[in-house]
């Protein structure tokens, strides 16, 4: 079953295989007092496996008015640097939102911020590419393991199962009987 806060989206492409994942995501500057009214933006976000945490860009941090809370190394291609830090709040399509997140400010080339695995380990994340259309769904929080070499598995054993019974018929079928 379910938890009662399951929310889910899929992003399919227009057309095409990705080579890289994008969609819309909201940002806001996280609350500082009870019934401060929250005001999100939209930017576009890359998916990024390989990045332990989010990122956002200086646009997101102009557009939100952010203040830093913090700075931090910041570990990348070209070696370590020392990054601000800030802290919001994040909503995913279809209503899937994380509250008081710490991200990282980092320069982009595609996208005004990057959704890394301090969001991505807390649910279920898959990628497939079915009749040369990209595909990606996300589920928080994570309720079933996603397990392809099983579903494999289960799929050639039920294959075996129906060549042996195949087998077994068409056998009968060859035996003359007195």
């Amino acid at each position: 079953m379910a938890p009662k806060e399951f929310r889910a989206f899929t992003t399919t492409s227009l057309g095409g295989l990705l080579r890289v994942l994008t969609n819309k995501c909201a940002v806001s500057a996280a609350a500082t007092g009870p019934g401060q009214q929250l005001r999100f933006r939209e930017f576009l976000a890359l998916w990024d496996t390989g990045a332990t945490n989010s990122v956002i860009t200086q646009d997101v941090v102009d557009a939100l008015g952010l203040r830093p809370t913090g700075v931090t190394n910041v570990k990348h291609a070209g070696g370590v640097s020392l990054a601000n830090t800030y802290l919001v709040n994040i909503g995913l399509p279809n209503g899937v939102a994380f509250r008081d997140l710490t991200v990282t400010l980092a320069p982009l080339a595609d996208a005004q911020m990057l959704i890394g695995m301090d969001i991505m380990s807390q649910g279920d994340f898959a990628v497939t590419n079915v009749g040369g259309l990209t595909v990606f769904s996300y589920r928080y929080p994570s309720i079933k393991t996603i397990d392809y070499a099983k579903e494999a598995d289960a799929i050639q054993r039920g294959l075996a199962a129906q060549q042996t019974k195949h087998s077994f018929y068409k056998g009968l079928g060859k035996k003359k009987h007195r």
